[in-house]
């Protein structure tokens, strides 16, 4: 099967060796997507509800240049600085997968790349449409 690697443009990409997303046949695997905006500067600083929001479009974009959409999302995982901020992040999450429902973890860790982030997600999505290629 083919593979494609999807850019989002960062300059860490090569250097780091990462794409945000990459898609082989009907799946696609969004890497761990923070809330930075074109300049990647952090989006929503001090607030968890606002990141996951700027997360979740982040997410949208790369799912539709790999040519799927949120409805395909199947799993999605959410790594938290502080876990008492999960009520905030996951109403937002419900209001974007309410009716998707994909498999879900949410899990707190010590620090993320930038101490400004708050959030970080990393989404699998299988496209089961005829489209994929």
């Amino acid at each position: 099967m083919h593979r494609t690697n999807i850019s989002s443009g960062s300059t860490w990409e090569p250097i780091v060796g990462y794409s945000r997303a990459v898609k082989i046949g009907r799946h696609v695997w969004i890497a761990g997507t923070t809330a930075v905006d074109d300049q990647g500067k952090v989006v929503g600083k001090n607030d968890a509800a606002e990141q996951t929001r700027c997360i979740l479009a982040i997410i949208r974009k790369a799912l539709q240049d790999a040519g799927s959409e949120l409805n395909d999302i199947v799993r999605t995982r959410i790594y938290v600085r502080d876990i008492r901020h999960w009520k905030q992040i996951g109403m937002v999450h419900g209001e974007v997968f309410k009716h998707i429902r994909p498999a879900t973890t949410m899990v707190e860790v010590s620090r993320l790349i930038d101490p400004e982030m708050l959030v970080e997600i990393e989404a699998e999505a299988y496209i089961a449409t005829d489209t994929a290629s």
